[in-house]
């Protein structure tokens, strides 16, 4: 399913389902070499989902919700492909009503992955998602996501935290907000 969310329009997948996750991989175009980031309903969902370090936990609450993910060992249910074989998952909550409702409703954090083909430009709004639009998809209208910039992911398991990926929060916010 295509859905909104803080920054850009959003695809879910059952991550316990290795079929699920091939799927939205042949749906988007994209290598088995890419993990899949994730949304959830809440910080304590994230805790019970796959736990937060005590740095994380800096982090989740100068940031969250908000468009920074966090690296986090990846809970046994989730199939490998999912997380392209490195066993950790990139977890975020999103300031966005719909994609928090989804994970709660879901009972877990969701997949997140742009909604776009690879290389395409990722999806602002309900008719950007152009060829991947199909009978197999469900979509959900929560009219236009802010776009820009994608979430910011850090890997904070160990010191000094390490940016994985530039997105919407600048890497020197986070630097303030865990110690060095």
């Amino acid at each position: 399913m295509a859905f909104p969310t803080d920054t850009l329009y959003g695809l879910a997948v059952d991550a316990t389902s290795a079929d699920a996750v091939a799927a939205l991989f042949e749906l988007k175009g994209r290598g088995a070499d890419s993990a899949l980031p994730f949304v959830a309903a809440s910080r304590r969902q994230v805790e019970q989902w796959c736990g937060l370090s005590d740095q994380d936990a800096r982090l989740a609450d100068a940031f969250w919700p908000g468009p920074l993910a966090l690296i986090r060992p990846a809970p046994a249910a989730v199939v490998a492909g999912a997380h392209a074989g490195l066993g950790t998952v990139a977890v975020r909550v999103p300031d966005h009503p719909i994609a928090r409702a989804l994970a709660e409703a879901w009972g877990a954090p969701v997949t997140a992955t742009s909604a776009n083909r690879s290389g395409d430009r990722p999806a602002a709004r309900v008719v950007d998602l152009g060829s991947l639009v199909s009978p197999r998809l469900l979509i959900i209208d929560g009219g236009d996501a802010p776009g820009g910039s994608p979430s910011t992911i850090v890997d904070a398991r160990e010191q000094p935290a390490r940016l994985v990926r530039a997105g919407a929060i600048a890497w020197e916010r986070v630097l303030d907000s865990v110690p060095r």
